[in-house]
């Protein structure tokens, strides 16, 4: 933190997430940004394009030198391969475990201090990798994947009733990926639960929309990164500005929901700390089995790749 009491943030990987988030976080006026990245020029001509549109009062800077991002407070990383059409997270697990290994030891060198809001694919797994490498403490590591599902939840939910996605609430745990576990306890619209005004067959269409999301928009147009750089910058917020939010978030678990040593997306409170808290919220039985399954899955996931 500066004199002025602005945090830095730091964004690694300058493709279109990591720029995208750096307009979204620029035009929040959260902090000043830096953008780093490995390939020579990007992060740099992506910082003065975003910093030409003039429309707030931070600073934004890019950088191929690591060592730019001694006294961060947060971390985003953003760096690895993205999924191409038909292709699930999971199928970038090995590449994108050598680029997170590479990158958390930068964090861990640069800035010890800051919390690391991990990105990349699968994100779940990466965020054990980010812990791992690191060696910080659980608080500091947080993975985004809950708030984008929940999101996309809110989306579909809306459009099938004709309401302005303010007047939903949704909320996703487990994997952010295809086994990931959208709260239908939890839904509303309007105030009213969904399963009160939604039937069985509606539902289920609502959550394979969701699962689906993403792979429906690279399939379209290559890619996905303003609905991921919105979910970014709000946990970046959350953090940044102390909001005590709870957001569904990838922390690492030990004991909650009866899952211990993954980390899988659950409510979590996020402040200036990091992960400030667990949430554990009534869920069906229902629920409780498909969120028990997809942390199997993320263990057997993260044991081929020697974490557990």
């Amino acid at each position: 933190m500066d004199a002025s009491g602005k945090t830095m943030i730091t964004i690694i990987g300058s493709g279109r997430v990591g720029s995208s988030t750096a307009m979204r976080i620029a035009e929040m006026g959260l902090d000043d940004v830096l953008l780093l990245d490995i390939v020579e020029g990007l992060a740099r001509g992506e910082a003065l394009d975003i910093s030409q549109s003039c429309v707030f009062d931070v600073n934004v800077s890019g950088s191929e030198d690591f060592g730019d991002m001694r006294g961060s407070d947060i971390v985003i990383n953003a760096a690895g391969l993205a999924r191409k059409p038909g292709m699930d997270r999971l199928g970038l697990m090995s590449r994108n475990k050598e680029i997170t290994s590479s990158v958390a030891g930068k964090i861990k060198r640069f800035a010890p201090g800051s919390i690391v809001i991990q990105v990349a694919n699968p994100m779940d797994v990466m965020s054990l990798v980010q812990l791992r490498e690191t060696g910080f403490e659980r608080e500091k590591v947080i993975g985004m994947g809950g708030v984008l599902d929940s999101q996309r939840f809110s989306y579909f939910i809306s459009r099938r009733f004709s309401v302005p996605p303010s007047k939903v609430e949704a909320l996703v745990i487990g994997e952010h990926g295809d086994s990931m576990v959208p709260l239908v306890s939890h839904a509303k619209v309007d105030g009213r639960p969904l399963s009160e005004i939604a039937d069985q067959g509606d539902i289920g269409r609502l959550i394979d929309m969701t699962r689906k999301a993403g792979a429906e928009v690279i399939e379209l147009k290559g890619s996905t990164f303003y609905a991921p750089a919105r979910a970014i910058a709000l946990m970046a917020e959350a953090v940044a500005r102390d909001k005590k939010a709870v957001l569904p978030a990838s922390v690492y678990l030990q004991g909650e929901y009866g899952v211990s040593g993954i980390c899988a997306g659950v409510p979590a409170r996020i402040g200036r700390d990091g992960l400030e808290g667990i949430v554990e919220i009534d869920i069906t039985d229902e629920e409780k089995r498909a969120f028990s399954s997809s942390c199997d899955l993320l263990r057997r996931k993260a044991g081929e790749l020697g974490l557990l």
